[in-house]
């Protein structure tokens, strides 16, 4: 992976991030069309730039995220978080399988795509508006949805945290806020995991050149991504998910296209 590369997968996932439209997806679909191809290291180099962009989360609402009194909000994040925990280390195998295989990427943005056509009018009595509410075992439900985004690479972390928030009766709002904020720890432990994973079986590309790579991508992610998730809000809490279904289905079909023609 050369620097150019990395800064326009950096950038990719900096925007698609906080989207409902999977960030893996993108990156898994832009590396053999900017010719990077997949190793240990550009496994690694996804997970770690995911985790960059989502501490933007951390610096525009540093207030809540900090507020060390609301004791109860982090313990929310952590039992939230456990179910994803449990279920990547469980089926890991199967995990790493379907996140190479591009064809039920595809399939699995279509489908999700058709979800979220129909996302608004499922939840139109959603009275849930401060974090406060959330109770412990809503915050374990959402955690559960976030596992679908696991074992289904393509359907979107953002997409399966905010449905899950949302049909526990949290406004979209607040259900995209709970979703920015469990990405946290979430992404924290897939990134020192997978860190670890390449320390323990490829020390060999943990060299100064990856290093530099892996720097610059953190840093281009993080501040693209400050750019997207104010945007994604405040669009979200004018036009719902539509659009981002539509984008969804397209963009599935044109992959599933591409593969077929053997351009992929």
């Amino acid at each position: 992976m050369t620097i150019i590369q990395a800064i326009i997968i950096s950038i990719i996932e900096g925007i698609t991030e906080f989207l409902p439209i999977s960030s893996t997806a993108h990156m898994k679909f832009a590396n053999p069309l900017i010719g990077v191809a997949e190793t240990p290291f550009t496994d690694m180099f996804e997970v770690v730039i995911q985790f960059a962009a989502i501490l933007s989360v951390v610096v525009i609402f540093y207030r809540k995220f900090f507020d060390f009194k609301r004791t109860t909000f982090y313990l929310k994040l952590i039992i939230a978080t456990i179910p994803a925990l449990i279920v990547g280390a469980i089926l890991k195998k199967q995990i790493d399988a379907a996140l190479n295989n591009l064809v039920f990427i595809a399939w699995v943005m279509v489908a999700g795509g058709i979800l979220l056509l129909f996302v608004d009018k499922l939840f139109t009595r959603n009275n849930i508006d401060d974090d406060a509410k959330i109770s412990l075992p809503k915050a374990f439900v959402i955690g559960c949805f976030q596992c679908l985004s696991i074992v289904l690479p393509g359907l979107s972390r953002s997409a399966a945290t905010i449905i899950g928030g949302m049909q526990q009766k949290l406004t979209r709002t607040l259900a995209a806020e709970f979703s920015f904020f469990l990405a946290v720890p979430t992404m924290f432990a897939a990134s020192v995991k997978s860190f670890w994973d390449v320390y323990k079986d490829h020390p060999e590309v943990l060299v100064k050149d990856n290093y530099t790579i892996l720097a610059v991508g953190a840093i281009v992610s993080f501040i693209v991504a400050l750019i997207a998730v104010k945007s994604f809000i405040a669009y979200l809490q004018k036009h719902g998910f539509k659009a981002f279904g539509v984008y969804r289905i397209i963009l599935g079909i044109t992959i599933l296209i591409l593969l077929w023609k053997g351009i992929l």
